[in-house]
């Protein structure tokens, strides 16, 4: 019974976000707790969601000031120049831009956190696809598969929940699944420029005059292939739209400039919270708030406080303008902290009625006793539903042990059932269970629901290549 009301609830919540039904909030906490009464357990909801706020109390800090220190940096301007290298790079071109947020997403994965990597990577991206009208939906799927690829690394989690218990060496999973997450990151690489030749087909033919036009502009967007007049017409227009603000008439179809509006002040060369003079403080501090938090010198929601903190200090001595910097990221805060808290809810009651422990044990039991030889390739492909309606935490601990012995009972390694074990990660970056995707969502102004329509069924078929050459290779 619990593990059909588990099932129903998770599908139900499913449905309901994607088809825009209730707003995620109100989804994470109000379908779990009627399931709790459901199940009988009405009673101890109040238990169940102390619990998962408890649990996930030290992620929502994390997230709060996160968002704050590099809402901070981005206001002083320590990413122009990231920005300003994609503009160069990608022009004006839809393909490019997608490729570049897979690649820039990929790079900026090496810390091991999901949302500094989206916070980061929307931070520089996302001003590009809102001039070029492009699909922001686009850009949160991109990010999440690669960061979800890289999220494979020794120090970003899932490797090394495994390998605790599975009592194994982490080294020992992990290298010798490079090639596999090589080709993964690869098929991540490869719909970038799929995704991104249909943007280029939708949005048209883009020019840009120049990329970075001293005192006047950021972005030069030309004429789309509808524009009426010639290409120097167009582009004429274009020019002197981007420099007096205006959208400019003659413009193509998804290629016009906006007006100058908030969305992409996060470029503007001349705004007044730039710090110049700071730049390479600002640098320092965040490099060093990064190897921190790789060498876990101190818990990551002690670094982000202390780091915010600083960074206003230093960056903002006078008590106004510290005020207008956190009201200008309360908005992000607000958002992400609330969606996790609800998403305790969610988490609390799966786990405290035991529908987790009772749909795990019932997919495991129903495997077929002429898979037990195979019963790597059965872990690789029960991953990606799993890592994607179960925390990592509950996937690894609570099921990946009971895998681990039925594979061993039929002469396969712990080792290979590990490494199958990471296969499910493209996905799971976008489960509503993982806090870093409401980052990543929030920042984009993007409907979880819309992503999750979009990005489930590219970010399964990136699963599915990790396996398939996972076998390929023979690691699995």
């Amino acid at each position: 019974m619990l593990t059909i009301l588990g099932f129903t609830m998770i599908a139900t919540f499913l449905v309901l976000i994607m088809l825009k039904k209730m707003s995620p909030i109100a989804a994470l906490v109000l379908i779990p707790a009627l399931f709790c009464v459901f199940v009988g357990k009405g009673a101890k909801l109040g238990d169940y969601v102390i619990d998962g706020v408890t649990s996930l109390a030290p992620t929502a800090a994390m997230l709060m000031f996160a968002i704050v220190y590099f809402g901070v940096m981005i206001d002083v301007g320590l990413f122009d120049p990231i920005v300003r290298g994609i503009l160069k790079f990608c022009k004006a071109d839809p393909l490019r831009i997608v490729v570049g947020t897979a690649v820039l997403a990929a790079i900026v994965s090496l810390d091991g956190d999901g949302s500094t990597t989206f916070m980061i990577t929307v931070s520089a991206m996302y001003p590009l696809y809102k001039r070029l009208k492009m699909s922001l939906v686009v850009m949160t799927g991109v990010a999440a598969m690669a960061n979800g690829v890289m999220n494979t690394l020794p120090w970003g989690g899932p490797t090394a929940r495994a390998a605790t218990a599975l009592k194994l060496d982490a080294s020992d999973i992990f290298v010798p699944m490079i090639p596999a997450l090589a080709v993964g990151l690869l098929g991540v690489l490869a719909l970038s420029y799929v995704l991104g030749r249909r943007e280029r087909k939708r949005l048209g033919v883009l020019t840009l005059d120049e990329v970075l036009e001293p005192e006047t502009e950021t972005v030069l967007v030309g004429a789309g292939a509808g524009a009426s007049g010639d290409g120097a017409d167009a582009s004429a227009v274009a020019k002197k739209a981007a420099r007096t603000g205006g959208s400019g008439s003659g413009t193509g179809s998804g290629a016009d400039l906006p007006e100058a509006d908030d969305d992409f002040q996060g470029l503007d060369p001349h705004r007044a919270t730039l710090r110049p003079k700071l730049y390479w403080f600002n640098a320092l501090l965040t490099v060093t708030l990064l190897t921190a938090m790789i060498m876990e010198w101190l818990p990551i929601p002690v670094l982000f406080l202390l780091g915010a903190a600083l960074a206003l200090t230093v960056n903002f001595p006078h008590m106004p303008d510290q005020k207008a910097r956190l009201g200008a990221h309360a908005e992000n805060v607000l958002n992400v902290s609330g969606m996790v808290f609800a998403a305790a809810v969610f988490t609390g009651v799966l786990q405290g009625t035991g529908m987790v422990d009772h749909m795990s044990k019932w997919l495991v039991s129903n495997i077929p006793d002429g898979m037990g030889p195979h019963m790597a390739l059965v872990t690789g492909v029960l991953s990606i539903p799993l890592t994607y309606f179960m925390s990592n935490d509950g996937f690894y601990f609570g099921v990946l042990p009971v895998l681990a012995e039925a594979g061993q009972a039929h002469g396969v390694s712990s080792l290979e059932i590990a490494r199958a074990s990471l296969v499910g990660q493209p996905l799971h970056m976008s489960s509503p269970l993982v806090p870093a995707v409401y980052v990543l969502v929030g920042m984009a102004k993007v409907e979880f629901g819309d992503h999750t329509r979009f990005v489930v069924k590219w970010a399964a078929l990136t699963s599915l290549v990790v396996l398939g050459a996972g076998i390929l290779f023979g690691i699995i």
